[in-house]
């Protein structure tokens, strides 16, 4: 054995053991040389050694990480919804996740979709709007643009390049919350008893906008790596009058997919070939855990058919109700769309964040939220691993803070919440994020926030009651045969 190799040896039986736990930072490159009096070369070799044996990765500035013990990940399966356009559901079940959201100390609430809030780096941001409270100037109290604030859109610009996007300011529409952005878009683009065609499962908000406007979803196939099926999506362009294709294909909630560039292109070329716009929704975007960030389908219109919705809600606090719109040609209609929708949105917020961005805070707080989700990610996954029904498929999303569960199908989630409500748990159940109610043996769960001993147990729970309804499940059917 070389020395390298028991370098790596060691660092192996103390991960094996417990030492190490899933998501620990491993002691540095120098760390290692002093302890085990080595060379600095010797300790690099043999922390490639453990990452080619997918126990550890590498984190740009950040060190070496403890991956999850099961990789590659089962992953959930490819969806198949219904072939036709159906009209939505679950309004009752969506209401309920959305009311425990609000300041509700007696649940815990593993399905939300909240970022973490509680992070120093978005002190700054508090200190900016408590200024702009105890300032003299009262202009933060009267209407701004009905397009927002210049200050904002300027900003909006610049953090769009990121993408590939090259946006004028005067080329964004400031919304009250990415939803705004979404319902303006529908809006713009359809009558009530239109088709849209989207991924599935699908955010359980745009669904329910599509609800309230009286339009039909046509959900397409996805698969839990690459996205929407583009060909599933073609053949549903050629069958029915199809006026707007919704996706989220960054980092997609609930499942977690980034579609890859070449798709994303290719999606662009379908929705040219056949004159139908794209509602882009790019909200979890900026929480990459690479570099650079992936990029939109928007970038690749050249004759903006593409409508780019996002925010900051996901990046640094859903009660600023600050998201904005990239409209593309539908800019004259979508900007009469939010004048009759709510007009101008509230204008300390959107000033108080163009200064958080303007100053260099947002980038601050982006890499440190980041680092933390993209560990946390690790350690939900080897919970889940452990706790959860052998077989469940797990998503493994390279961005945000949102898990995709699949739980073998004697397992009907809406009924695992009403068992969860004697432990004060509450997940958010798959059939939320279906038009239908499909997906009912899925979940989603937030890794956001921080991971404390008290929700792993509450992990623990959701899988034990779980393995318990595959447990009656299995008895069910001994008793009928």
């Amino acid at each position: 054995m070389t020395r390298y190799e028991e370098v790596a040896s060691v660092l192996r039986e103390r991960i094996e053991h417990g030492l190490y736990r899933v998501g620990d930072r491993l002691p540095s490159i120098r760390a290692v040389c002093q302890e085990l009096d080595v060379s600095i070369s010797t300790a690099q070799e043999a922390y490639r050694q453990l990452m080619d044996a997918s126990l550890i990765e590498s984190r740009p500035k950040s060190g070496y990480f403890v991956l999850p013990r099961q990789v590659p990940l089962v992953l959930p399966s490819v969806s198949r919804p219904a072939r036709r356009p159906l009209d939505i559901s679950q309004w009752d079940q969506v209401l309920e996740l959305v009311a425990a959201t609000q300041r509700d100390d007696t649940r815990l609430l593993l399905g939300r979709g909240v970022p973490n809030l509680a992070y120093d780096t978005l002190k700054p941001l508090s200190k900016i709007l408590s200024g702009l409270h105890r300032s003299n100037d009262l202009n933060g109290f009267n209407y701004d643009k009905l397009n927002g604030s210049p200050e904002l859109r300027q900003q909006v610009a610049r953090l769009a390049t990121a993408s590939g996007c090259l946006l004028h300011p005067d080329d964004i529409i400031i919304t009250t919350g990415c939803q705004e952005a979404l319902a303006i878009s529908l809006r713009t683009l359809t009558q009530p008893g239109d088709v849209v065609a989207v991924d599935s499962p699908s955010f359980y908000g745009t669904m329910q906008i599509l609800k309230a406007n009286g339009l039909k979803a046509l959900e397409i196939p996805t698969d839990p790596q690459t996205g929407i099926s583009l060909e599933a999506l073609e053949l549903a362009l050629e069958q029915w009058p199809i006026r707007a294709i919704q996706v989220t294909p960054t980092y997609n909630n609930p499942i977690g997919y980034t579609m890859p560039e070449a798709r994303k292109r290719a999606l662009f070329q379908l929705a040219q070939r056949f004159d139908v716009a794209i509602i882009e929704d790019d909200i979890y975007g900026d929480l990459a855990f690479t570099h650079p960030r992936p990029r939109t389908v928007k970038s690749f219109d050249k004759d903006g058919r593409v409508l780019l919705c996002s925010g900051f809600s996901k990046t640094v606090g859903p009660g600023l109700r600050v998201g904005w719109l990239a409209p593309g040609r539908y800019s004259d209609l979508a900007l009469h769309m939010k004048y009759v929708s709510t007009g101008a949105s509230a204008t300390l917020p959107q000033l108080a964040v163009a200064e958080f961005v303007a100053k260099g805070y947002y980038e601050r707080h982006l890499r440190y939220a980041i680092r933390q989700y993209q560990r946390q990610r690790d350690i939900m996954i080897s919970w889940v691993q452990r706790y959860f029904p052998r077989g469940s498929g797990i998503s493994y999303p390279q961005g945000s803070f949102l898990l995709w569960v699949e739980l073998p199908a004697a397992v009907d989630c809406v009924s695992l919440n009403e068992r969860l409500v004697k432990h004060a748990i509450y997940v958010a159940p798959g059939s939320l994020f279906s038009a239908s109610g499909k997906y009912r043996q899925c979940l989603r769960l937030n890794y956001a926030f921080t991971l404390t001993p008290a929700i792993e147990r509450a992990v623990r729970t959701v899988g034990e009651l779980a393995s318990e309804m595959v447990r009656e499940a299995r008895q069910h059917e001994v008793e009928e045969t």
